[in-house]
């Protein structure tokens, strides 16, 4: 009953902030130097197997029956922190890919106009059933889009939510052209729409944005197999370093400070420990999920903001059949590319999902980001400055 309760209060806000994507569909990664700047983005080359591409320096040429897709932003947008407080804004924008069959999306781009602002864009599916919510929430705000802190506010049940989070495809800082293997997709159905959203920070600049996403589409002939997205949420709760203290060290006005910034998105902080149970205070942080359905997974990523150190992602943890998906050590904000698994790595019902993740608020003396905001109590929030821990795991059922 705790585990429902949870996941129902985390619906709204879990589909996430993070900034990972569909990770099955991203280039692998290498650990490097945490440098926290933007990244410029490439291209990708096919494997096979995995469901999931690596970086090269030549882009993938069109393979049989794809074609392009590009989705502009209908007009130019200047954002800014809708409470007033803070650096950062979520906003979703609605886009129509006009499909007139059953599609796939067997890869993505992002093509950022102002990549200063961009701190993350992620590609929400709008299925036909959903489209009259999501052009509400459109018309019910000026200009184009709607503010979204946490998810776009429509769609899925709760479970569904984290379980298959309905995601298309997304970039982060160290994004490329993310082109899945030859025989999977992710399923858009005839007349969806796409939920284009796109978290700015406003640290790095200001002005307006019209970013595009670029699409690689071919028609679900049936031979696909359909690319899904589990998202392993766990909580942050680190404090001020020793002998550093002023209001905001303490976790009470630390998560009124969240509350201002980003409304009822705030109380993720506390459902995370609903969800996962409390651990001690401290830097690092875990949660173990239950498989609730087969799966063949073929790629893992992570995500923290600034002050992240490492991330893992460990199936059956403490079992004789313990098998690590994802094992970061030097995490790196500008690179959240996805391992591809070398062997796809089958999960069944009564298997276990395990994430855990080290921050550090020392990296505050070395980050130019960070050089003017004092420390405080940290714990999960939408901004760039606040923290997250994600483990995004990419399957198929087959």
């Amino acid at each position: 009953m705790r585990m429902r309760s949870a996941l129902a209060a985390l619906a709204g806000g879990l589909l996430l902030t993070a900034c990972g994507g569909d990770p099955a569909a991203l280039p692998q990664r290498d650990d490097a130097h945490h440098s926290a700047s933007s990244a410029a983005t490439s291209s990708a080359t096919p494997t096979d197997g995995s469901g999931t591409t690596p970086a090269a320096a030549e882009p993938v040429a069109l393979r049989s029956g794809e074609r392009f897709l590009e989705l502009r932003m209908p007009t130019a947008y200047t954002p800014s922190a809708p409470s007033g407080k803070g650096t950062d804004e979520y906003r979703c924008f609605l886009l129509d890919p006009k499909l007139a069959t059953d599609s796939v999306i067997t890869g993505t781009n992002f093509l950022p106009a102002n990549a200063k602002l961009v701190h993350h864009v992620i590609l929400y599916k709008v299925e036909p059933k959903d489209i009259a919510k999501a052009q509400a929430k459109d018309d019910a705000e000026a200009g184009d889009g709607w503010t979204c802190f946490g998810g776009t506010g429509i769609g899925s049940s709760a479970g569904q939510n984290l379980n298959q989070a309905p995601w298309l495809g997304a970039w982060a800082p160290g994004g490329s052209e993310r082109v899945s293997s030859k025989g999977i997709g992710t399923a858009l159905l005839k007349g969806s729409r796409i939920v284009m959203q796109i978290h700015y920070n406003l640290i790095n600049g200001t002005g307006a944005d019209q970013s595009a996403a670029r699409l690689r589409i071919a028609t679900d002939d049936g031979s696909y197999k359909h690319l899904k997205t589990l998202l392993l949420p766990a909580p942050v709760e680190l404090p001020c370093r020793e002998g550093i203290a002023n209001r905001l060290c303490e976790r009470g006005e630390a998560m009124k400070d969240l509350n201002e910034r980003f409304g009822v998105e705030a109380r993720t902080a506390d459902l995370l420990h609903l969800l996962c149970g409390s651990d001690p205070v401290g830097p690092t942080q875990q949660c173990t999920r239950p498989v609730t359905n087969p799966m063949v997974v073929r790629a893992a990523s992570g995500h923290m903001h600034l002050l992240g150190r490492k991330i893992s992602i460990v199936a059956n943890e403490g079992t004789p059949s313990e098998r690590t998906l994802l094992d970061i050590t030097n995490w790196d904000f500008d690179d959240q590319s996805a391992t591809v698994l070398p062997q796809p790595v089958r999960l069944k019902t009564s298997d276990t999902l395990t994430v855990q993740c080290t921050h550090d608020q020392a990296l505050r003396d070395v980050l130019p980001a960070l050089a003017d905001i004092p420390e405080r109590y940290v714990a999960w929030g939408e901004g760039t400055t606040d923290e997250m821990c994600l483990g995004i795991v990419s399957f198929t059922t087959s």
